[in-house]
């Protein structure tokens, strides 16, 4: 099983990809892709709205992802979302291989 999470990160002025500009230059971002669980850490920024950044942030369980906001780099996380006066929404989902149904319509 996989735990998916995408996280919009919302600002103003071009600070949602200063963040993730960020996260990546400071070594957060590989720090958290070297935490063990966790199977995705990627930005994306929608070609529709410049002031939004997207990260997808998968986990291997509900544990590994427990353990990942207990870790001290998720104090880091939050001060950065205050320096850049960040907003965010969230959606979280359980990875398509769990429902082996669902196989037939994807072409691989």
């Amino acid at each position: 099983m996989s735990l998916v999470m995408n996280l919009y990160y919302t600002g103003t002025g071009g600070s949602a990809r200063a963040f993730a500009d960020e996260m990546e230059s400071s070594g957060i971002a590989a720090a958290i892709r070297a935490e063990a669980g966790n199977e995705r850490y990627e930005y994306f920024y929608p070609k529709n709205d410049p002031e939004t950044v997207l990260l997808i942030d998968a986990w291997h369980d509900q544990a590994a992802l427990d353990a990942h906001h207990a870790s001290p780099m998720m104090g880091q996380i939050m001060a950065l979302r205050e320096k850049y006066d960040l907003h965010m929404k969230a959606e979280r989902y359980v990875s398509a291989e769990e429902n082996a149904a669902d196989a037939r319509f994807l072409k691989k």
